[in-house]
């Protein structure tokens, strides 16, 4: 299994989630991935599947939710994951930077619909999706930890890149320096709470809004490893789940390695 690794030093980091979030970051339709703790790195992390099987209303609503945030910026083809695997290494993103709520809000540069992805204190910025056409089962851990070498090896050979539905590309502060784009690098052009701006969108119904929270409050507050809680990247929750998932929920049931949820 992999190490864990609190310090620092990590070699091939990664990132244990709940589903359906982790598979929607693998597959490009989620940008930002919200923490209660700033991004400890930059480059590739790994994204692993906890072993919680999503509810089919958790699925449902997350689905709605990233639909309504696309549309705001006029993409309505998006092509969500056929199924929901749990405890599988599933892909890569590229950590580009890491930015307060507020400051992520108020950058215009970027789509309004990533905007509105940033309802977490602390909000990674991913690009680049990958993801492995066989993914690995393993066991996970809370937080980022390295994986095994041999996990490692055996995965990069098999990322494929993914397209997604509206790529972004954060921009640096400054090029040569990785960590440029950090809290605080940004200034922000309101003080408003992040609440209020999911709301004052036009583009995103109420029912969505509240289907996405409901989906988020069902997590537990001493999972401080996985997702934050906000409708663009919730953690545990009680949304609907694809016909994938549900064929497939029962060989999960079977299969579930322990994977740290």
């Amino acid at each position: 299994m992999g190490s864990r690794n609190q310090g620092g030093n990590y070699r091939n980091p990664c990132l244990t989630m709940h589903q359906p979030w982790a598979s929607l970051l693998v597959y490009g339709i989620k940008r930002i991935e919200g923490r209660s703790w700033p991004a400890p790195i930059r480059g590739r992390l790994w994204i692993h599947a906890a072993s919680k099987i999503p509810d089919p209303t958790t699925i449902k609503a997350m689905e709605d939710f990233y639909r309504e945030i696309y549309a705001v910026n006029g993409v309505t083809d998006i092509k969500f994951p056929e199924n929901y695997p749990v405890s599988r290494l599933l892909g890569c993103v590229e950590v580009v930077g890491c930015l307060k709520c507020e400051e992520l809000s108020s950058w215009e540069e970027v789509p309004e619909g990533v905007r509105l992805e940033g309802q977490t204190d602390y909000c990674w910025l991913c690009e680049q999706p990958q993801k492995l056409l066989v993914p690995f089962e393993m066991r996970g851990f809370q937080g980022v930890y390295n994986l095994e070498r041999k996990i490692y090896e055996a995965a990069v050979r098999g990322l494929r890149p993914v397209e997604a539905p509206l790529p972004v590309k954060f921009a640096l502060p400054d090029p040569d320096d990785p960590f440029s784009l950090k809290p605080g690098s940004l200034t922000c052009s309101s003080g408003a709470s992040r609440a209020p701006q999911l709301e004052k969108s036009a583009g995103l119904s109420t029912a969505v809004i509240a289907g996405a929270r409901a989906a988020a409050s069902q997590f537990s507050k001493k999972s401080t490893g996985q997702s934050s809680v906000h409708p663009g990247n919730t953690r545990q929750t009680n949304a609907p789940v694809s016909s994938g998932t549900r064929r497939s929920k029962s060989k999960a049931n079977s299969q579930n390695s322990g994977v740290t949820s």
